[in-house]
């Protein structure tokens, strides 16, 4: 499946018209005597856009109601039409409910019809690298359609779908450029709009006298050069033909923002979707959609105790999700899967008695491999307790063994299973192994033998996609895993245990899991493979899982004390900020509100506002807009200041005491291993990497991250200039190589070149500016970007730019080897041979193709970043073993390691610590240098 974005715009009118005319001779009617053709034509055509055609991204335009420009323009304008059908009327309030529940987004926007809205959205998008789809039979929007953005002209009357793109409008319409297509039209006129256009030319007189004049105003400039009749109607219809030019031109600058976000596919509410089905009485888009009919209604409410334990999704805090690890609802929408549990002959065995287990054990020592899945009763591996336990070592054949609920005898299922669980002879295979490794952990089990994971192994083979097994089984063996809703149910307030699931269906579920992994294993292996990245798997993930998973264990331990009081003292400083507002508004209002802000600020207060409003038409008060006012107002300074003091204070400070596990009295954290494409791990409940460090305020909040007790401290170690030196070891430039061996300061060695003045003469601003420049070559950024961040203009950047590239002619050398090796090969590799695909690095988009440029030159040295700080928690996580070493490894945020160390260990862990950290990738000509700190808490350390 492709990982480009792409994005579908609906032109909603359009559609439900093409919707309910399509079965104006036989009108599906449901029982109460309502005509539902159209609600249930144009759902039908948005499933099927959807499971054919994948998009990332999706929205429904409709026209407003009542007039637009046009008709102020043209009172004629589609006057001729009839009134809207009755039925019409009736579908599009049920039509915008169902995308409601669908949650794809609906805009209409005052004054402007849902071609203008698409076009502006469409030209917005393409900018921001978007495949672009117009989803409409209207031949108007074939002036819009670029490079970029096309036509998408769903199927009717057996007719296939049609994509129109440039070439395909130029040999339609008989032009030689796309924005001829308005002319064109301004020339015709179209009689379903009512434009009148020049009387008597129809399409053919209208493309020969483009081909031999251009455009309409060339035509009316020439008209005395035409014959007869023509010459006459043109010279008289002139102002005619300008005005249905006008009419045909669909307008661009609709004030509408495109925010990419807004349009991401996501999880349907089926609960919503089922009540609206059932009140239309769609039984057969229910079974389509949702999978289940809409009789099946849950009428029962029992706790939520359970879902598969690979994952789970917050927001704020948690902002970072494992929707690429777990089963998505939206996976499952999107499948063509051909093949599932009730079509596919297998042999699914619950392990009940010994002649079972013998048989289970038997095939495991003949394989000397086994594929397992845990079912348990939480996401949680911390309070998880196994259900049952799944085994497969061939295809279409698993076996499920019950686990018991009372803990005793659950141990004893366990530890009869220690025998395949800890032999290092027999190949361990899963499916988002962390957890399993982790609940296993729990029942003194830890596995031995190779760990090979097809979530990891897709990660390392298409690190952009999904890693989810129902993704991977879908697009790949074609197959529909059953889903855990048909087991526990659909919403949480009702889901039942899984120990409440009768044994034949998680029997099925279960062991089907298993199953599916040991294919997808067989499928991903050749993959691996054929990308030479099987020492990579092996080497630095596969044995990354155990270092995560007792990481997480180990969990961090919080003073919420410090974080209460601190809570008020942020509250104290939100009031002041509140009333030196308000006094300066000379009013008050809710300053968390963007809408009352905006009035504020651009209405009542008269500061000009430069910039496009939002889609529903207000002032947009977001923090980049508010920032580069904060320069010359104070007043929106403080505003700025009480919104981040108030995120501050909910987002962390308030949030974090609600994390600690009640049964360890820690937090623990959840890292994700296959999220980003760079091969930095990230984490989630909460996310690390989040916790701000840029400001004082946010700096405190380390202050609560404290040490187990009074006979430990927090030692915090972290890479220097890892970025820096990294591209310095991959470009092999002389003047940056030497200037790290000699132990320089980077910043003022490159200023002195840079500069061109000796080392001890450079000023702090050079070596400012030079420090800009550093990182800023890293991410790839021009003289605009870096004019704007040294406040200089623009020549000065571009000769600094210039005389870096001069000074630094390895680093230039390098980075336009990666560009180059890209274009050759469509992607790029870190030093350990990590790949990061490119898709757009060939693309006619310049702006697509330039951000991937960036990425070429950035991904190695993130990448080869993150492979080494993965290296060396595996290093130290193994020698912590072997030495019996009993301080733990907490955190990984970034660059930096957190340890919670005993301290009559801190001087040995201090050294193994460094030594790994240093020697992670040996054999490097740049010296890696690790800074260490030491304290009762995170913010001392650090």
């Amino acid at each position: 499946m492709s990982a480009e974005k792409r994005i579908f715009f609906i032109d909603g009118h359009a559609m439900v018209y093409r919707a309910h005319y399509a079965f104006i001779n036989r009108p599906l009617m449901n029982s109460k005597g309502q005509n539902v053709s159209a609600i249930n034509g144009f759902v039908r055509s948005v499933w099927e856009l959807i499971t054919n055609q994948r998009p990332t991204h999706l929205g429904v335009i409709f026209d407003p109601k009542g007039g637009t420009f046009r008709t102020e323009l043209y009172a004629e304008y589609k006057a001729q039409r009839d009134a809207q059908p009755e039925d019409i009327s009736f579908a599009i309030p049920y039509i915008i409910q169902i995308m409601k529940g669908m949650r794809i987004p609906v805009e209409i926007i005052p004054n402007f019809e849902a071609d203008d809205v698409i076009g502006t959205l469409a030209k917005k998008a393409e900018k921001e690298g978007f495949q672009v789809f117009m989803v409409t039979p209207d031949k108007d929007y074939a002036q819009i359609v670029s490079e970029n953005i096309f036509q998408y002209k769903p199927a009717r009357f057996g007719n296939d779908i049609e994509i129109l793109g440039v070439d395909d409008v130029l040999k339609k319409w008989e032009i030689k450029r796309i924005d001829q297509v308005i002319d064109l039209l301004g020339l015709m006129g179209d009689a379903v709009d009512n434009i009148p256009g020049l009387p008597g030319v129809g399409p053919k007189t209208a493309v020969k006298l483009l081909a031999e004049y251009d455009n309409v105003e060339n035509i009316i400039a020439n008209a005395q050069n035409l014959k007869g009749k023509l010459a006459e109607t043109v010279a008289e219809k002139a102002d005619l033909a300008r005005l249905s030019k006008t009419l045909a031109t669909i307008h661009l600058d609709v004030p509408v923002e495109f925010e990419s976000t807004h349009y991401i596919m996501e999880e349907f509410d089926k609960e919503a979707l089922m009540e609206v089905f059932k009140e239309l009485e769609f039984r057969t888009l229910a079974t389509t959609i949702l999978g289940r009919s809409v009789l099946d209604l849950p009428e029962k409410s029992k706790p939520n105790k359970v879902t598969k334990g690979v994952g789970s999704e917050q927001g704020s805090l948690f902002e970072t999700t494992e929707s690429d690890v777990k089963t998505s609802t939206f996976d499952i929408a999107i499948s063509n899967a051909e093949f599932n549990i009730s079509n596919v002959d297998h042999e699914y065995i619950v392990v009940d008695s010994e002649i079972e287990w013998a048989k289970m054990f038997g095939d495991i020592q003949d394989k000397k491999f086994m594929c397992f899945d845990t079912e348990t009763t939480s996401l949680d591996p911390i309070v998880a307790e196994l259900v049952g336990i799944s085994l497969s070592t061939e295809p279409h054949k698993a076996y499920y063994i019950p686990v018991p609920e009372v803990q005793v005898e659950a141990q004893k299922i366990v530890d009869r299973l220690r025998l395949v669980f800890e032999d290092p002879e027999i190949d361990k295979i899963g499916q988002n192994l962390k957890y399993d490794v982790s609940v296993l952990i729990k029942y003194n089990v830890r596995l031995a033998g190779k760990l090979i994971d097809t979530m990891l192994l897709h990660y390392l083979v298409e690190p952009d996609l999904r890693h989810g097994m129902d993704y991977m089984s879908e697009s790949y063996l074609k197959y529909k895993p059953v889903a855990i809703e048909a087991l526990i149910g659909e919403k949480k307030n009702s889901q039942i245990s899984m120990r409440e699931v009768p044994l034949e269906q998680i029997k099925e579920y279960a062991a089907e899991d298993a199953d599916i992994t040991l294919q997808l294993y067989n499928f991903l292996l050749p993959g691996l493979k054929e990308i030479n990245s099987e020492k990579l798997y092996e080497d630095i993930e596969s044995k990354l899982i155990y270092v995560l998973a007792d990481l997480e264990m180990a969990g961090v331990n919080i003073d919420p004390d410090y974080l209460a009081k601190y809570s008020i003292v942020l509250s104290d400083r939100i009031t002041e900020y509140e009333q030196n507002i308000y006094k300066e508004a000379g009013q008050e209002f809710n300053i968390n509100s963007p809408t009352q802000v905006g009035e504020l600020l651009f209405g009542t207060m008269k500061i000009p506002y430069r910039w496009a409003k939002t889609k529903q038409g207000k002032f947009s008060t977001d923090e980049v807009k508010l920032s580069e006012l904060a320069l010359e107002y104070k007043f929106v300074a403080e505003i700025l200041s009480h919104r981040s003091l108030s995120k501050l204070r909910s987002t962390y400070v308030d949030s974090l005491p609600k994390m600690i596990n009640p049964v360890t009295k820690r937090v623990h954290s959840s890292f994700n291993q296959a999220l980003a494409a760079t091969g930095r791990l990230s984490s989630n409940n909460p996310n690390l990497q989040n916790i701000p460090i840029k400001t004082v305020e946010g700096r405190e909040i380390r202050k609560a991250f404290i040490a187990k007790d009074a006979d430990h401290v927090i030692l915090s170690a972290d890479y220097s200039q890892i970025e820096l030196r990294l591209i310095a070891e991959l470009s092999k430039d002389v003047a940056m190589v030497e200037a790290f061996q000699q132990g320089l300061d980077i910043h003022s060695a490159t200023a002195a070149k840079v500069y061109g003045v000796p080392l001890e003469e450079v000023t702090p601003e050079q070596r400012r500016n030079a420090k800009t420049v550093n990182f800023s070559i890293i991410y790839g950024a021009g003289s605009l970007n870096l004019s704007r961040q040294l406040g200089i203009k623009r020549t000065e950047a571009k000769e600094i730019i210039e005389s870096y590239f001069t000074q630094f002619n390895g680093l230039k050398s390098y980075m336009d080897r990666m560009v180059n090796e890209a274009h050759e090969f469509g992607y790029v590799t870190t030093l350990m041979g990590r790949r990061r695909y490119l898709r757009d690095i060939n693309s006619r988009n310049s702006l697509a193709r330039s951000g991937a440029e960036r990425i070429a030159v950035n991904s190695p040295i993130q990448g080869t970043a993150a492979d080494m700080i993965k290296l060396a928690m595996i290093k130290i996580h193994e020698e912590f073993i072997s030495k019996g070493v009993q301080s733990k490894m907490i955190m990984q945020v970034h660059d930096e390691l957190v340890f919670d160390v005993l301290r009559t260990e801190l001087e040995q862990v201090k050294e193994i610590v460094i030594r790994n950290m240093q020697n992670a990738i040996p054999g490097l000509a740049v010296p890696i240098e690790v800074s260490t700190g030491v304290g009762e808490n995170w913010l001392e350390a650090h």
